[in-house]
């Protein structure tokens, strides 16, 4: 790799830098993922509700959301299952104090890339962080990709459109 190579591989990194966005109204918890996450080199962002995320509006880069399910105003079932009608299409990791069987099967069916009980190990929440990152970044090189193919599709000539 040549050193220019090397430097745009170093820049797409730091550019790229995905970020967690807990979303729990339960204080320690918001405090306790945000000093153990940047301890595995991830960013994080800490908010008590969905209205309080959504106010952010700092949900376009890569990253995902890490969020409860019993929350003031909407719930974190809610949240999931309307996000795309709020412009987020982060992927998410829902965590509860209070889950039963029918609660995961919801969750899992409405995409979250996992669902954890409270208390959690905290490996396995940096395991689910990383899963939904990593879908994240595939999700938008697919888009990048699609976005690529129609950007050359508009600029063939009308010849090269039959």
């Amino acid at each position: 790799m040549t050193m220019s190579a090397l430097a745009r591989a170093v820049d797409t990194v730091a550019i790229d830098q995905a970020t967690v966005h807990v979303i729990d109204d339960d204080i320690s918890l918001r405090d306790a993922l945000g000093l153990l996450l940047p301890s595995v080199g991830l960013n994080v962002r800490t908010y008590a509700s969905v209205a309080e995320f959504l106010d952010a509006g700092a949900h376009d880069g890569t990253g995902c959301i890490v969020l409860d399910v019993r929350l003031p105003g909407i719930s974190g079932l809610d949240f999931q299952s309307r996000r795309e009608g709020f412009g987020v299409h982060l992927p998410i990791v829902l965590m509860t104090g209070h889950s039963d069987v029918p609660m995961s099967v919801r969750a899992m069916k409405a995409g979250a890339v996992d669902f954890l009980p409270k208390p959690f190990r905290e490996q396995d929440m940096i395991d689910a962080i990383t899963t939904a990152i990593e879908r994240d970044r595939e999700r938008r090189a697919s888009e990048n990709a699609a976005g690529e193919i129609r950007d050359r599709y508009a600029n063939l000539s009308p010849r090269e459109h039959q």
